[in-house]
């Protein structure tokens, strides 16, 4: 069983009922019941708006250039974000107005290999009070998530304070380390695993590899979860890697598949979403088929985000951005895809304020053909 963080009561895959509520909502439910987190059944979807089944994007600037492995990305109030390099563990504040960047620091701890670094990162919701950043990343014996306090008083590169760690043993490899956090509309610290290359640590809710992870601020499980001591909201996942919420509060994720499919999934608590026993739509009893799946040439999804009635959602092996409309927990149309092969690889995407989209390149990963200005962050218009 994974061992809590020092000084801090156990919050994985603690008792024998957690694991039998969560096995009795997977196979009740078959994916079709309420998200807890509010928002409509799937079966109400079909009342709800229709994002158009034709819609658009451009680039509006590039906003900064020669970015190194960027990975994590989140929105400071005021417009402004933060970037972390999968590869050194360094974060920096890019200025929205002009891309200039100013280096907070880098993640003590941090050891970049394979698929693993300095993965996600999040804002607290109550920034402007608590100056606290959230971080996924890999170390030399696992994933973990820790938060830091940021002071922006102190000099360039010596603004990050002291890792807090929350959630460990999160299982790590040469691939699949997830790496995905987000707030979600609960005011929840949302997170994505992957099974590590170990396909049956999916199934397993003895182990955080494989999941969707939900907990407070301070990295207890969150209320309302399928097993009340337990972190995990959902299983059966491959290697997730983008989460996104729709206007009504309905969880999305992208998640690699194998050889065949990769996957958009609605996320629902206590749903099994079928790894390894199932990739794509299998349409077997007890397992949640995925709305959407693409072959990995096509997509080898990433980050993920909500904008303009419809999902967005990046591709790296594909080296495009799809768009799916959105009619409730349906879709409205066939998925769209914007700048395929024009930027090489692109990983994060992330909702601007006014409807918008940041987004990623990463072509510097180890696996892209990086040109001069890369990696860059994009500015784009969506309709």
């Amino acid at each position: 069983m994974p061992v809590p963080a020092a000084g801090r009561t156990p919050r994985t895959v603690p008792v024998v009922a957690a694991l039998c509520l969560l096995l009795a909502l997977a196979g009740c439910s078959g994916g079709s019941s309420p998200g807890r987190t509010g928002g409509p059944a799937a079966s109400d979807s079909r009342a709800a708006s229709a994002a158009p089944a034709k819609g658009s994007a451009e680039v509006v600037r590039t906003v900064a250039t020669k970015l190194n492995s960027p990975w994590g990305l989140a929105a400071l109030p005021g417009g402004d974000l933060l970037a972390g390099s999968r590869d050194t563990g360094r974060i920096v504040r890019i200025s929205a107005k002009d891309g200039g960047q100013t280096p907070l620091g880098t993640v003590p701890g941090v050891a970049a290999k394979g698929e693993g670094g300095l993965l996600g990162l999040a804002v607290s919701p109550h920034w402007s009070d608590d100056h606290t950043l959230y971080a996924y990343f890999t170390t030399d014996s696992d994933n973990r998530i820790a938060r830091m306090q940021v002071d922006e008083r102190r000099p360039e590169g010596q603004r990050l304070g002291a890792p807090d760690t929350l959630v460990r043993d999160i299982p790590k490899g040469e691939i699949h380390n997830g790496g995905r956090i987000a707030f979600g509309p609960d005011g929840m610290l949302y997170a994505g695993t992957g099974e590590s290359g170990r396909g049956g640590l999916a199934q397993n809710l003895e182990s955080l590899g494989g999941k969707i992870l939900r907990m407070t601020p301070d990295g207890r499980p969150a209320p309302g979860n399928p097993g009340s001591s337990s972190l995990i909201y959902s299983y059966g996942h491959r290697n997730v890697q983008g989460l996104a919420w729709d206007a009504a509060g309905h969880l999305w994720a992208s998640e690699f598949g194998q050889n065949t499919w990769d996957e958009l999934n609605l996320i629902r608590p206590g749903a099994n979403y079928g790894w390894p026993e199932a990739e794509g739509k299998a349409g077997k009893p007890g397992l949640t088929d995925p709305l959407e799946q693409w072959h990995p040439a096509d997509a080898s999804p990433s980050g993920l985000a909500y904008a303009k009635g419809s999902l967005w959602m990046a591709g790296l092996r594909g080296e495009r951005l799809w768009r799916i409309p959105l009619r409730g927990t349906e879709s409205s149309g066939p998925p769209e895809v914007f700048f395929q092969g024009k930027y090489g690889r692109v990983r994060t995407v992330l909702a601007t304020d006014d409807g918008g989209l940041w987004l990623t390149t990463s072509n510097t990963d180890g696996r892209g053909r990086p040109g001069p200005e890369d990696d860059r962050l994009l500015l784009l218009k969506v309709t």
